[in-house]
């Protein structure tokens, strides 16, 4: 199939998609079915330099922007895998690289780069804020000059047990003595191994996909105050470089998936005879198909303009967000009609499509809803009143 956007990134996509063909979809079908990590998967993709792909080169990675990440990610997803094992690792690391200090960036960045350790997670979400981020109930209080104690909880905190270090924001200035909603909340690298179980503990959560994700407790965790990143109560400010990251990285993974449906059904369509002709000869299966390949098309334009703008650091919320809804809207509808024209072939977990179905199903949701999107457009874009 050809795409209309996103060329000059060949060696890029030949190089992963034959690292993912070392891992074909049998692989990913019975770590899905053992409900397991990917483990060895990661791996290779960190020996092969792909997971250091946006650290600088003065810290041993590749020095490459928000656009290579996104092939990188596109690529796993349309070859049959799933980035959100290790997508943190990308998203996380522009909070890092853009607001961490010279000593922060040259203590975990070589580490990261040849995978000695592993940035995977970021806790932001909270049980009773969900999306409404400036109302977190996690706190860090300054005790000394050196450390601060951290108490409260987060949900839905994805591959903290596979992961060293996490990203983690807490409220430092209670919400009634700040001037504005978003300040007054900081942003820390926590060292996992030295928090689990020592003021941290971390309780799976079972879930439709096959996703690693965690509910958290703080209990009196102690945090040195070296690893707080920037000021101290702007850390909203700092987290918006990994959300934006976040939504930019996965439209491209739902771009990934949409091809990879569109492929998979368009290959049935043409093999798959029912009353004497090629059910892909019916215009009643032909349309539904072509009109999620252009949906797809029309969001790997936005997800683009949003990599652009990123790297180029200009203001790229809006762009970030359009891109996840576009993309997450046309992998959902390639998806539906890839398992409806499959039949109950789709079913069938050899066919790999109710896999992919559950993966990009995600999407829809997390990590920003749709309704918060048309909301955030309505209001930053089209100058409507704030609905909420």
């Amino acid at each position: 199939m050809q795409t209309t956007a996103g060329q000059g990134f060949d060696e890029i996509r030949d190089a992963i998609r034959a690292l993912c063909a070392e891992f074909p979809a049998e692989y990913h079908r019975k770590i899905d079915e053992a409900r397991g990590y990917p483990e060895e998967f990661v791996e290779a993709l960190t020996k092969a330099g792909w997971m250091a792909a946006l650290i600088p080169e003065e810290y041993g990675g590749s020095g490459l922007g928000l656009t290579e990440a996104s092939v990188i990610m596109e690529e796993i997803n349309r070859s049959g895998g799933n980035s959100g094992a290790c997508h943190g690792q990308m998203y996380n690391m522009g909070t890092l690289i853009r607001h961490g200090s010279e000593e922060q960036k040259r203590r975990y960045l070589p580490k990261i780069a040849t995978g000695e350790l592993r940035l995977q997670s970021m806790g932001v979400t909270e049980p009773t804020t969900g999306t409404d981020t400036t109302k977190i109930k996690t706190t860090a209080v300054k005790k000394g000059n050196d450390r601060y104690v951290v108490n409260g909880q987060k949900v839905w905190i994805s591959r903290i047990q596979h992961s060293d270090l996490m990203i983690l924001l807490a409220r430092t200035t209670p919400l009634d003595q700040v001037r504005k909603k978003s300040e007054g909340m900081s942003i820390f690298i926590v060292d996992l191994k030295d928090a689990v179980g020592k003021g941290l503990k971390v309780n799976p959560i079972l879930n439709m996909v096959n996703h690693e994700t965690n509910e958290l407790f703080f209990d009196d965790l102690e945090i040195p105050a070296e690893n707080l990143i920037g000021e101290e109560g702007q850390g909203f400010k700092y987290i918006l470089t990994g959300l934006n990251a976040e939504r930019t990285l996965i439209a491209a993974e739902c771009i990934g998936d949409g091809y990879w449906f569109i492929d998979k059904v368009t290959a049935y369509a043409k093999e798959r005879v029912v009353f004497g002709r090629p059910i892909g000869q019916n215009q009643g299966v032909q349309f539904p198909i072509a009109d999620a390949f252009m949906e797809v098309e029309a969001a790997n334009l936005m997800r683009f303009e949003a990599c652009r703008r990123y790297d180029a650091h200009e203001p790229c919320g809006t762009q970030a967000n359009m891109a996840k809804y576009l993309a997450a809207k046309a992998s959902w509808e390639a998806a539906n009609a890839c398992l409806q024209f499959h039949g109950g072939f789709g079913f069938a977990a050899e066919y790999d499509v109710e896999r992919k179905f559950r993966e990009t199903r995600l999407y829809q949701v997390a990590p920003i809803s749709t309704n918060l999107i048309y909301s955030y457009v309505a209001e930053h874009v089209l100058g409507l009143p704030r609905s909420f």
